[in-house]
């Protein structure tokens, strides 16, 4: 298969797993197919999708032997606020312009948290002032939360995500 080709269909890039099913790394289908054949790695769900008419190319794989991530937390950055939010604001939708906005002000007792920090226009957040959602009768587009990992922040900003890397992230048997 041409790797042009699988870029544009979006199966370039293939999602992998700690022996513990933690989501680790993303890395290209050529380096997921390396590690299969050499046996360090084993599929976890599969495209459908042939190579060289014989192998099928994987989504998942999963690593034999477990690899220690020195950490793997993510700290509250205005940068990863932004990654999160997707660089759009989060009371009216628009993406120019921005900055960050607390739900609850810091006046009313509210941090610098995940779920207290959005992405907002300066237009929205002047229009909100020092008061809550509510109070200003303004509603948030999404609901603040905090990323299971930087790897999972920047896996949403690319494009034919399979639904089974967002499951991978979730999943109960995962570490994360």
């Amino acid at each position: 298969m041409d790797s042009d080709l699988n870029d544009r269909q979006g199966i370039s890039k293939v999602l992998v797993l700690n022996a513990t099913f933690a989501p680790i790394n993303i890395c290209s289908w050529r380096r997921a197919m390396s590690l299969l054949f050499k046996e360090k790695a084993e599929s976890i769900e599969a495209s459908g999708r042939l190579i060289n008419e014989k192998y099928i190319l994987p989504i998942v794989i999963r690593l034999r032997n477990y690899v220690p991530i020195p950490y793997n937390g993510i700290v509250l950055t205005r940068k990863n606020v932004f990654l999160r939010d997707n660089y759009t604001c989060q009371y009216c939708g628009k993406n120019g312009n921005l900055t960050i906005d607390h739900i609850v002000p810091k006046s009313k007792g509210g941090g610098d948290t995940w779920r207290n920090t959005v992405v907002s226009c300066v237009r929205c957040n002047n229009k909100k002032g020092d008061k809550t959602p509510e109070e200003a009768r303004m509603k948030l587009v999404g609901t603040p939360y905090k990323p299971p990992s930087m790897l999972y922040l920047h896996m949403t900003r690319m494009s034919n995500i399979p639904q089974s890397w967002f499951d991978c992230f979730f999943s109960k048997r995962s570490s994360n």
